[in-house]
C-alpha cells in the first residue's frame, strides 16, 4: 500500500511554514492548483483565492513570514484515493509577537497524480480576530432566541 498523498502533503507544508523548505512543497503542487482560504484577507492578505504553483508558493512564503506551527491536532479525517477533508485545530504562534494563537480549520483537498490540485480551507474566523486583536469583540443582538 502507498502512502496517501495527504500525509506527504502535510509534511511537506509544515516544513514551508517552519523551515522555509519551500521546494519540497512546490514539487507536491499541481501546475494549476486552484488554492483558497476563506478568511478576513483585510487582517491576513495571505488568505483568499490564488491559481498557479507561483500563487500558491507566493502565499505559503507569506503565511511563513507570520506564523510558524507548534502542533496539528487532527479532529477529523476523510480520504480516498484523490480527495481528503479534515477538520484540524492548528496550534500556532506569531512571528512578530511570539503570541500563542490557535484555529479550527476545516480542509477539503483534491489530488492528481499525486499532486495538489484544489485546496479549499475554512477557518472559524471570528475567534482568530479575537485572539489576534488581543480582546472580545462585542456584537450587537440582532434577535432573542427565548
Amino acid at each position: 500500500m502507498t502512502e496517501h498523498s495527504l500525509w506527504r502533503l502535510s509534511r511537506a507544508l509544515h516544513g514551508a511554514i517552519n523551515d522555509r523548505r519551500f521546494d519540497d512543497f512546490a514539487e507536491l503542487l499541481d501546475d494549476d492548483i486552484d488554492w483558497a482560504i476563506y478568511g478576513p484577507i483585510d487582517m491576513f492578505p495571505f488568505l483568499g483565492a490564488r491559481h498557479g504553483r507561483a500563487a500558491v508558493l507566493d502565499a505559503v512564503r507569506q503565511i511563513a513570514d507570520n506564523v510558524s506551527i507548534r502542533r496539528l491536532e487532527r479532529e477529523t479525517l476523510m480520504l480516498d484515493e484523490t480527495s481528503a477533508a479534515t477538520m484540524v485545530r492548528c496550534a500556532m504562534t506569531a512571528q512578530d509577537s511570539d503570541k500563542p494563537v490557535t484555529a479550527r480549520l476545516a480542509q477539503f483537498m483534491q489530488f492528481r497524480a499525486g499532486k495538489l490540485a484544489r485546496l479549499r480551507i475554512l477557518i472559524d474566523t471570528f475567534d482568530l480576530i479575537e485572539q489576534t486583536l488581543g480582546r472580545s469583540i462585542d456584537l450587537p443582538r440582532i434577535g432573542s432566541f427565548a
